[in-house]
């Protein structure tokens, strides 16, 4: 079990754990953009989504948790984050669910259940709305689906401590090392003004759906996060205590435990199902 990062000072100095070789890794171009991929293992397919500003490397600590659970893993850098470039054309959810749907054509991936964290929730439920044939069902953590989800903006030393392994990962892995500052302003904009969901887009979600958030979650309203799960049909609500907006770096077992709950989940409906 890894030890709790409650105030990401290890995330800061050493990232999450480390992705270990993969077993099919490349770039798929998309829309003027390059989009990198990895995939791990065999079984039971699950697509991570990384949060804004960051990469497929702060899921460490859950794909091995995932691999281990016998399931076959794939990472998705975000058009412009990571290893994946982009054009200049702006920053848009749309845009990167569709590059999603690009890499599973590219894997030959029918099926998937995806896993989002705060913007790729976001993308991963985009893709149940728009592309439910695609989607086995959405673990939707710490996100929004309108701009009245979210808090007002307070930084704390954590938040600066994870802004601090987003600039120092950015110069790293991207294309653009230089660019940060540029690429921070292009992705905030989007998040200052998407997505924009109602309540009647959100009812025609028919996958199952896990809305999740973080008991101290900095970045999105606790009564937002209820009425996603209000408003999708059958989603259920579930808390994560002692964690927030970062609970997959901070408590990776309490993290992987609810997630690995939910998929469990699906694959005992899809299994009912096919008895049928």
């Amino acid at each position: 079990m890894e030890p709790q990062d409650d105030e990401l000072i290890r995330f800061e100095a050493q990232g999450a754990a480390p992705l270990p070789p993969a077993t099919i890794e490349g770039h798929v171009e998309r829309d003027g953009a390059r989009i990198w991929y990895a995939s791990y293992g065999a079984g039971p397919p699950v697509i991570l989504l990384h949060g804004g500003l960051g990469h497929s490397g702060n899921w460490g600590y859950q794909l091995a948790a995932l691999l281990s659970s016998g399931r076959r893993v794939v990472l998705v850098d975000s058009r412009g984050h990571g290893r994946s470039t982009r054009d200049i054309r702006p920053y848009s959810y749309e845009l990167m669910a569709a590059d999603v749907v690009a890499v599973m054509d590219e894997l030959s991936l029918e099926k998937a259940a995806l896993v989002g964290w705060s913007d790729g929730a976001c993308i991963a439920l985009i893709l149940a709305a728009t592309a439910p044939s695609r989607v086995d069902g959405v673990f939707f953590f710490a996100c929004n689906m309108d701009p009245s989800g979210t808090l007002e903006f307070h930084p704390t030393p954590m938040i600066d401590r994870c802004f601090s392994r987003h600039a120092r990962d950015y110069a790293a892995l991207s294309a653009t090392p230089d660019d940060f500052n540029a690429f921070v302003e292009a992705v905030s904009l989007m998040m200052r003004t998407e997505p924009n969901y109602q309540a009647s887009d959100l009812a025609m979600i028919e996958v199952p759906v896990a809305i999740v958030l973080g008991e101290h979650d900095e970045f999105i309203k606790p009564e937002h996060a209820e009425y996603l799960a209000r408003s999708i049909p059958d989603a259920q609500m579930i808390y994560l205590e002692g964690v927030s907006h970062f609970a997959p770096l901070q408590r990776p077992a309490e993290f992987n435990a609810a997630l690995e709950l939910f998929l469990d989940g699906i694959g005992s409906r899809k299994n009912e199902g096919l008895r049928r």
